[in-house]
């Protein structure tokens, strides 16, 4: 497995993802390196989290304000430019065509250089962690957005004869939560960014001090360099 950062002459960033907080959990020390290298990051949340909660007082709308102010502060710590909420229900989340064609439509419009989100085949982690089928839904719908919908302009036509969106091609893909990796990226300099931004989503995280020593715990034993050394692991694809 190869370090890597990201490809050369990449400007623009997009992570697609199902929840708030995702993009902080599976990679946030890579956008936080990627934003401070001068990249342009921007944020796509298919859903706003709203059935996210034990609070048996919150209605699903209230919890939806609460995680969109959350993702927003979390990714502010980040250097994100941008959060865009797709509001899809919580849950419920299906890579269908529709879902297809918004990804499309801001892949079109932002013209990422690369794209990150979930591995659509991750099902489970070990044996203590289903995979929320959110995840896999987003990773299938973003895929798919990718290549070859947002390449073809034949493809959704009326985003290019209607709307006036010319075709995009992403060049570089980083599927996160992948059980195949080929690449990491060392954050070691970008943890505490990852921790404050995670810090931000209340909502979801009960003891802010068992996540934080969770994460100075991960630890990568294998990667060279001076000291601990902190990574994320991806599986990438440069298309042609």
């Amino acid at each position: 497995m190869s370090e890597s950062t990201s490809p050369n002459g990449t400007a623009t960033v997009m992570g697609i993802f199902a929840h708030p907080d995702d993009p902080e959990f599976f990679c946030g020390g890579t956008f936080a390196r990627w934003a401070a290298e001068g990249k342009r990051v921007i944020f796509v949340l298919a859903t706003s989290g709203d059935k996210g909660s034990q609070d048996l007082t919150l209605t699903s709308e209230q919890l939806a304000a609460i995680r969109e102010e959350e993702e927003r502060a979390a990714a502010a710590r980040l250097g994100v430019e941008e959060v865009i909420f797709l509001r899809y229900p919580d849950g419920e989340l299906q890579p269908t065509l529709d879902l297809r064609r918004e990804i499309t439509r801001l892949i079109r419009l932002k013209k990422p250089d690369a794209v990150v989100t979930n591995d659509p085949t991750a099902r489970w982690y070990g044996t203590q962690y289903i995979n929320h089928p959110d995840h896999r839904a987003i990773g299938d719908a973003a895929l798919d957005a990718v290549f070859p919908a947002a390449r073809d302009h034949l493809t959704f036509p009326e985003l290019f004869h209607v709307e006036g969106l010319a075709p995009h091609k992403v060049m570089t893909v980083y599927l996160c939560g992948t059980h195949e990796p080929n690449v990491r990226i060392d954050v070691t300099a970008y943890l505490e960014a990852k921790i404050a931004a995670l810090r931000e989503h209340k909502s979801q995280i009960a003891d802010m001090e068992e996540m934080e020593r969770r994460q100075r715990a991960n630890v990568d034993a294998e990667f060279v360099g001076d000291g601990p050394r902190y990574t994320e692991a991806f599986r990438m694809f440069t298309l042609h």
